[in-house]
């Protein structure tokens, strides 16, 4: 079922069917959520060591593998749209050079969505996943959706899609996203540009957001003011560090969370969990999910 745009005769049946899906039971696999004294395991890209980055296969390994939470990245294509996609070329990922192979190099925005429709983004990684397509936020959000998971939404170089913060704001929001339960527990956006990050708080003080990067102690409160998160690579992960961010609080009043970046390996996950980092974002995060169960901080996340 895809979701549709949010309209005024809608409204009292979704707030209806929202209320319902409160009391439904958890989707298969959700028993293997972490305890809420665990680090949350995000899927980074989806679970994308078993199956293609950023595809609706690697959001579909994530939820059967039980995570509750999907990482993705946001770009827009020649013509305006929105896709899923990590680099900024289509090189690596697709066959585009064979497609289009005077085309170099192959940049997203060069390219429109039907033209980004035809290429493969499967098999690169397995013939198994031959024929998987370069998801638009449309289609990711429905599956995340439909599979019942959290999202966090990275927007990718938005130093390269002017005007990119809004009309994400607007296609969540159009497709129901920007409501109070999606605000409160599904979704997260971020950013490697801190511009781009204060920009989303300022259109949408609501969301939460976060910071990717390693700010100095001394510069917390400046990011505090318009970011809930900072989420640095893991290998900037220190008890010391961590304490300090949460000895700040962010833009809803709250301490400062911890999501770091990209743990794949039982110590190393042990490692930041100690440190009391509340997120680990990977590529295996069952791997993470096994190593950490009730170390760390952890968050109250309505599992």
């Amino acid at each position: 079922m895809s979701i549709r745009p949010l309209t005024a005769t809608a409204t009292a049946g979704g707030a209806l069917l929202g209320m319902t899906a409160l009391f439904l039971t958890a989707a298969p696999g959700a028993a293997a959520a972490p305890q809420s004294d665990s680090p949350l395991p995000v899927a980074h890209r989806g679970a994308s060591a078993y199956a293609p980055e950023n595809t609706l296969a690697a959001v579909d390994k994530a939820d059967r593998l039980g995570i509750q939470w999907v990482e993705n990245d946001v770009q827009r294509t020649k013509d305006g749209k929105l896709v899923i996609l990590h680099d900024t070329t289509l090189a690596r990922t697709t066959n585009v050079e064979q497609v289009f192979p005077d085309r170099a190099p192959w940049n997203v925005s060069d390219f429109t969505a039907k033209e980004i429709r035809k290429l493969d983004a499967g098999s690169w990684f397995s013939k198994k996943y031959a024929g998987e397509r370069i998801p638009t936020l449309h289609e990711y959000m429905n599956r995340v959706s439909r599979n019942g998971q959290r999202l966090l939404m990275e927007l990718k170089a938005p130093e390269l899609y002017p005007g990119i913060e809004k009309q994400t704001l607007g296609e969540l929001r159009a497709y129901g996203w920007l409501d109070g339960h999606h605000l409160k527990k599904k979704l997260i956006v971020q950013s490697f540009n801190a511009t781009s990050v204060e920009k989303v708080h300022k259109l949408q003080p609501a969301v939460k957001t976060g910071f990717l990067g390693n700010p100095a102690a001394s510069e917390l409160k400046k990011y505090a003011k318009f970011s809930d998160q900072i989420n640095p690579r893991h290998a900037a992960v220190t008890k010391d560090y961590v304490k300090a961010i949460h000895g700040v609080k962010g833009p809803h009043g709250r301490p400062l969370e911890v999501f770091t970046w990209t743990v794949d390996d039982a110590p190393t996950a042990v490692k930041v969990a100690k440190a009391g980092v509340d997120g680990i974002i990977s590529n295996k995060p069952d791997v993470v999910r096994a190593a950490t169960q009730g170390l760390g901080s952890g968050l109250d996340l309505d599992y």
